[in-house]
């Protein structure tokens, strides 16, 4: 059975950091590419970044240089690290084992102004 459960979620002020994180079993997490989606209030699913295999990465222009993934092979763990955060960063954030079916349940970041 497939979980991914993110952690890490809260409320912070307008330039603050959180760190994310994705605890993922029941598949081969160090072949897989990962990925974290977001979604506010009355809005669609967007996506944020995604890591390769080999750690590549890519991000969404609206968090380019502010957001960070990283994954733990070893710890089967995925990452997100949030800084200065804006309010419009608020939403529930979703790990996803990139281009399948499989997501957790998110984790809900506020960020306060």
């Amino acid at each position: 059975q497939v979980q991914l459960l993110e952690s890490g979620g809260g409320l912070v002020q307008a330039g603050g950091s959180l760190r994310l994180s994705c605890a993922v079993s029941g598949i081969i997490f160090g072949i897989k590419t990962m990925a974290w989606y977001r979604q506010a209030p009355g809005q669609q699913r967007e996506f944020v970044a995604r890591i390769t295999a080999s750690g590549i990465t890519y991000y969404a222009d609206s968090v380019k240089g502010r957001f960070a993934i990283s994954r733990d092979n070893a710890l089967n763990s995925l990452y997100l690290q949030m800084n200065s955060l804006k309010p419009e960063d608020t939403a529930t954030y979703f790990c996803n084992c990139y281009n399948t079916i499989y997501w957790g349940k998110g984790t809900l970041v506020t960020v306060s102004s």
